[in-house]
């Protein structure tokens, strides 16, 4: 078979799209942009921006339905209810009511048949309506797994840990996820437990997570100390970045008491960067400890990333134990490209693990054990060289396997292997 000249039709269909600055939503804008650039007619049904904030974006609506083109692409808005605070419950109510207000939208781009219709977790509230009508019009599809949030959900207590509960809905999302012709994740630890759920192996592909390394990168000496100036930092502190998501997956209150726990070190400073569900709570508990050195910053625009990275000593990447195998933290790849030290949170045998080791580009401690991250932090903070020998190592494993169009070129051959794009 040859390959088509025809433009390649592909559907995404996902919760999280663009201008979401973090996440899947990232992720997905970055996908479809290089796509449409690259000749693909690409269509997106998605939901109104919400992440991280949990919150509608302004100039967005969580009630009507909508339309816009986006760099190359139509992109289809459903409504979408988001709940001010966050349980099992309504996590699941917020899936199920894009998923419903969703269906007529997605009908109608079926009928357009794309070649291949890409959907980007979660599985159970987005894969029944897809895996139906694929079959009916017969029309390749793609389940791309970001996070394994059904497992992380038990596993973290945001749904309870009912024998026959837990039973019936991971058995549900393994029966969804062999219904798909592809199933791919962003790890080799997370494909291994696409084996689990008992999807053949020959359907399994690796698409990991990017960065763009000509926009992150190391900057000169000189302008990163400007701006640690400018944000308030003489010579000789040492910034220890958290930069993400402020969920229960991070373990965020780890950091909290390893700054008491160093508290006497008064040129070592914290910053926790972004939103999320638990931030409030975060700064309350940093505010009744008296942790002064602890700083909170919004989430940055994306133009700001860079310079954000780039003021770091270190950057940490924090993870709870019983999600540290279920996930791939998206900012790692950026923490890697800035070219600084890293701190990582996991597990043995997990994918950071083995990015960290691999990389070299730091220390890997035990989840949620503040006093082994405090003596990291102690190791690091004694030598420069050290930190800026990860650095060097992390900004070579960037460039070498995580490059964007690098990522991209191998999603489009994976395309042209599943049998998308021949004649």
């Amino acid at each position: 078979m040859a390959r088509t000249s025809r433009k390649i039709k592909l559907l995404l269909y996902s919760i999280n799209f663009a201008p979401e600055l973090t996440g899947i939503g990232k992720y997905n804008g970055e996908m479809v942009k290089w796509l449409a650039e690259h000749g693909y007619d690409v269509r997106v049904v998605t939901a109104p921006p919400y992440y991280p904030h949990w919150k509608i974006q302004k100039g967005y609506s969580a009630y009507r339905y909508g339309m816009e083109h986006w760099n190359g692409a139509k992109v289809w808005r459903c409504p979408l209810w988001v709940p001010k605070a966050d349980s099992g419950t309504k996590r699941l109510l917020h899936l199920f009511s894009f998923a419903l207000s969703s269906i007529p939208v997605l009908i109608r781009h079926m009928i357009w048949r794309p070649d291949v219709c890409l959907v980007v977790e979660p599985p159970i509230a987005l894969s029944p309506m897809v895996v139906l009508l694929s079959k009916l019009l017969r029309i390749k599809t793609w389940l791309h797994v970001q996070d394994f949030e059904v497992d992380a959900a038990f596993d973290l207590g945001i749904l309870p840990d009912r024998r026959g509960l837990k039973a019936l809905v991971t058995g549900l999302e393994g029966w969804l996820m062999r219904r798909f012709d592809t199933v791919s994740s962003i790890s080799e630890p997370m494909t291994k437990r696409l084996l689990k759920k008992g999807v053949p192996q020959g359907r399994i592909r690796l698409f990991p997570n990017w960065v763009d390394i000509s926009e992150i990168h190391p900057l000169p000496e000189n302008i990163r100390n400007d701006i640690r100036r400018d944000m308030g930092f003489k010579d000789g502190d040492l910034v220890v970045l958290y930069s993400g998501n402020m969920g229960e997956k991070q373990g965020l209150n780890t950091i909290l008491e390893t700054a008491e726990q160093l508290r006497l070190m008064s040129n070592v400073h914290y910053i926790l960067c972004g939103e999320g569900v638990v931030k409030k709570k975060l700064m309350e508990q940093a505010f009744a400890k008296n942790l002064s050195h602890v700083r909170f910053l919004p989430l940055q625009p994306a133009e700001k990333l860079n310079e954000l990275l780039n003021m770091a000593d270190v950057h940490l990447l924090m993870q709870k134990k019983n999600a540290s195998d279920l996930v791939m933290p998206s900012k790692l790849t950026g923490m890697l490209a800035s070219g600084r030290a890293v701190i990582a949170m996991a597990e043995e045998s997990t994918a950071v693990y083995h990015v960290i080791e691999q990389s070299r580009a730091g220390i890997i401690v035990p989840p949620e054990d503040a006093g082994k991250l405090a003596e990291a932090l102690l190791s690091l903070a004694g030598s420069a060289d050290d930190r800026n020998q990860c650095g060097t190592f992390a900004r070579e494993y960037a460039v070498a396997n995580l490059g964007y169009n690098s990522v991209m070129n191998k999603f489009q051959q994976t395309m042209y292997e599943i049998g998308v794009g021949m004649e």
